[in-house]
C-alpha cells in the first residue's frame, strides 16, 4: 500500500512537471494572441464614461471566462473523438491570425489619419448626444467586446490543444484549463490597469502641497499622461508583429516543404542570423499568407452579393 501511494505520488508528480512545461510552452506560443487581446480590449471600452470601465472591463471577463468554459470541453472533445481536426484547426487558427494582422497593416495604409480622426469623432458627437442611450451603447460594447473574446479565446485553445494533442487527457485537461484561467485574469487584470492609467495619472498630476514628493507625484502624474497613448501604439503594434510571427510559425510547421527549407535556410546561414532566421522566416510568411487571405475574402466579398442578388432575382 506505502508503495502504492509512492507510485501515485511519483506520477502525480510527474504529470505537474509535464503541467508546468507544456503550460509555459504554450503560453510562449499564444503571446502573439495575448497581446492583441490586450490592445483590442483596452480599445473596446474607450468611450464608456471613466465610472463605468471597471464595470465593463469586469462584464467582458465574466464573457471570456464563459468564452473558455465553452471552448475548452470542445476541445477536450475534439482532441478525444477527432484528433484529426486539431492540425487543420490549427491551420485555420493561423490563417486567421495572419489575416486579422495583414488587415491592420492595410487599414493603415489605405486609410488617411483624416479618415480615422473623422470617424473618431463620430463616435465622440454620438457620446455627447442626450438622444444616444449610453446604457445600449454600453451593451454594445460588451457584447462587441465578447465577441472578440471568443474569436481570440478560441485561437488561443486551439494553438493549446495542439501542444498538449498527443497528451494523457488529465494533461489535456489541466493545460487547457490552467491556460484560460491565466489568460482569463492576466488580459482583463491588464486591460482594467491600462483603461485606468490616465485616471491614475490625472490624479497624481493634481497632488497638493509643496516640495519635492508632490513635485515628483505631479510630474509622475505628467509622464503616465503622455505615455499612456504611446503604450496603446506600442501594445497594438507589437499584438500586430506577434501575429504575423505566430501564425506564420503555426502555417510552417504544419506545411513540411516550408519547414524544412526554413530549417535548412537558418542551418545555412549560421550563428545570430540562423538563430533569429526561422523566426523571422516565419513572420515573413505569416505576412504573405495574411495578404493572400485578405485578397480571397475581399474578392468572396464582391462576388457574393452579387451572386445573391442575381439568385433573388
Amino acid at each position: 500500500m506505502a508503495s502504492s501511494l509512492l507510485a501515485l505520488i511519483d506520477d502525480i508528480a510527474t504529470i505537474l512537471d509535464d503541467v508546468a512545461v507544456l503550460t509555459k510552452v504554450a503560453a510562449k506560443k499564444t503571446t502573439g494572441v495575448l497581446g492583441d487581446d490586450l490592445a483590442l480590449n483596452a480599445q473596446q471600452v474607450s468611450g464608456v464614461a471613466a465610472d463605468r470601465e471597471l464595470p465593463v472591463v469586469w462584464a467582458v471577463a465574466k464573457g471570456s471566462a464563459l468564452n473558455k468554459a465553452i471552448l475548452v470541453p470542445l476541445a477536450l472533445a475534439i482532441s478525444a473523438f477527432a484528433p484529426w481536426a486539431v492540425t487543420p484547426l490549427l491551420m485555420i487558427g493561423g490563417a486567421f491570425l495572419c489575416f486579422e494582422g495583414f488587415e491592420k497593416l492595410a487599414h493603415k495604409f489605405l486609410h488617411s489619419k483624416a479618415e480615422d480622426d473623422a470617424h473618431h469623432q463620430q463616435l465622440v458627437d454620438a457620446l455627447s448626444d442626450p438622444k444616444v442611450d449610453l446604457v445600449q451603447v454600453e451593451k454594445d460594447k460588451v457584447k462587441g467586446a465578447i465577441r472578440t473574446d471568443f474569436i481570440l479565446s478560441a485561437e488561443i485553445i486551439a494553438i493549446t490543444l495542439g501542444t498538449v494533442a498527443d497528451k494523457p487527457f488529465a494533461t489535456q485537461f489541466t493545460v487547457l484549463t490552467g491556460i484560460a484561467i491565466i489568460m482569463t485574469i492576466g488580459v482583463y487584470g491588464l486591460v482594467a490597469g491600462i483603461v485606468k492609467l490616465d485616471d491614475a495619472g490625472l490624479y497624481l498630476s493634481r497632488a497638493q502641497g509643496e516640495g519635492g514628493w508632490a513635485g515628483f507625484k505631479r510630474g509622475l502624474g505628467a509622464g503616465i499622461l503622455r505615455a499612456a497613448p504611446y503604450l496603446m501604439r506600442l501594445l497594438s503594434v507589437a499584438g500586430t508583429a506577434a501575429m504575423f510571427l505566430v501564425g506564420g510559425g503555426i502555417l510552417t510547421h504544419g506545411i513540411p516543404a516550408v519547414h524544412h527549407f526554413i530549417e535548412a535556410t537558418a542551418a545555412n546561414w549560421g550563428g545570430v542570423a540562423g538563430a533569429v532566421a526561422p523566426t523571422l522566416l516565419d513572420g515573413v510568411f505569416g505576412i504573405v499568407a495574411g495578404a493572400v487571405v485578405l485578397a480571397v475574402v475581399t474578392l468572396v466579398g464582391k462576388v457574393w452579393p452579387k451572386r445573391k442578388g442575381a439568385t433573388a432575382d
